[in-house]
């Protein structure tokens, strides 16, 4: 049997969630118990059905040590960003240049714009990692169950996906731009502002300037940020564009942390992911490769993943192959409904060009 498994969060975890989510105190998943608690309850609807509108559900997935009956890692999709009250609001970053002849000066200017959508994208987020845990690709195991979800489920959920990565950060949690320009709009911390937002955007729309904001007028620190991934999202930066996900010149309001981008099509996982009704038992001379194989009920836990070596045809006719070990865990029987995700590459796939036009160059 599986040591590790990945299912819906459940009613009874605030606990083991509370402390996964101090490691990382974000505002998808804060150090708060009384916002774990709204967060619980509303991922518990969402899987359930309960939550009709699509600008509301929040899926919460949690990654358990089954060993020690502990939970491990969490990640999160908002279904949509933006419905009315609360938009989403970021900073569109324009590239501007200047040429005076007269003078012969030639300037390169980064420009802000202030954008809000009542209807906006698909959110991933939430990824934390216990750091007692980091390694054996388990946190790779954990992002990837969202792809899943999304090629599984597909109407529930908007064709464009967003995740919003962290820029640098002082380390007391300081942040360059909202001290250059956020504070002297609203006078609050960028601790203070980033836990309200959460809940009321109208603080920003209220108090935000309108038009274009020229960050050459800021302080240096501050326009250096801007776009930038830190250093504890770099290897989640990778994983997205790795899979197919763009930097999108939109960056966080409060503190200048990039957006990346792709719409379903896009998502190598997503357009991979499948769902079958016949599959056997892996056989011995199989071309594997490392997916998550999951099923649904209509129950609590509603959802239960496991990491598992799979042979997945090529023509999706035929059968796809999966370990003993997870169809042992998962308790499959003949016509079961399975859905499949890998997250290694398959070695008989022609790799994709190196070079590409989709502007996936890193940032400095």
């Amino acid at each position: 049997m599986a040591r590790y498994e990945i299912r819906a969060l459940l009613q009874g975890d605030e606990a083991e969630l509370h402390r996964v989510a101090k490691h990382l105190n974000s505002v998808n998943l804060p150090n708060d118990r009384a916002r774990i608690e709204e967060i619980v309850d509303l991922s518990y609807r969402s899987f359930a059905g309960l939550v009709k509108a699509k600008s509301e559900r929040e899926y919460v997935f949690v990654l358990v040590d089954r060993e020690k009956d502990v939970i491990i890692g969490t990640s999160m999709i908002l279904a949509q960003l933006g419905r009315r009250g609360a938009p989403y609001i970021y900073f569109d970053v324009i590239d501007e240049e200047k040429y005076s002849a007269t003078i012969d000066k030639h300037f390169h200017h980064t420009i802000l714009r202030i954008g809000y959508s009542y209807d906006g994208p698909t959110e991933i987020g939430g990824l934390v990692m216990d750091p007692a845990y980091r390694g054996d690709r388990l946190g790779t195991v954990i992002s990837y169950v969202r792809f899943l979800y999304l090629g599984a489920h597909r109407d529930l959920f908007k064709d464009e996906v967003v995740a919003e990565l962290l820029p640098p950060l002082e380390a007391d949690g300081t942040s360059h731009l909202w001290e250059a320009l956020g504070r002297k709009f609203t006078d609050m911390s960028y601790a203070e502002a980033d836990l309200l937002s959460k809940k009321n955007k109208e603080f920003i729309k209220g108090l935000f300037p309108e038009g274009v904001i020229y960050a050459s007028v800021l302080a240096p620190d501050a326009q250096a940020v801007i776009g930038k991934v830190g250093a504890q999202t770099k290897g989640v930066e990778k994983l997205l564009r790795r899979i197919g996900f763009r930097y999108a010149h939109r960056v966080d309001p409060f503190d200048g942390g990039p957006h990346f981008s792709a719409t379903m099509d896009e998502i190598e996982p997503v357009r991979e992911t499948q769902r079958a009704t016949h599959w056997v038992p892996l056989g011995s001379d199989s071309v594997v490769r490392k997916a998550l194989v999951a099923i649904e009920m209509d129950v609590p836990p509603f959802f239960r993943a496991v990491p598992a070596s799979v042979s997945i045809p090529l023509d999706r006719e035929s059968p796809v192959e999966i370990a003993q070990d997870a169809i042992d865990h998962l308790g499959l029987r003949e016509g079961r409904e399975i859905i499949v995700t890998p997250y290694t590459d398959d070695p008989r796939r022609i790799p994709p060009p190196t070079t590409s036009n989709r502007g996936f160059l890193p940032r400095g």
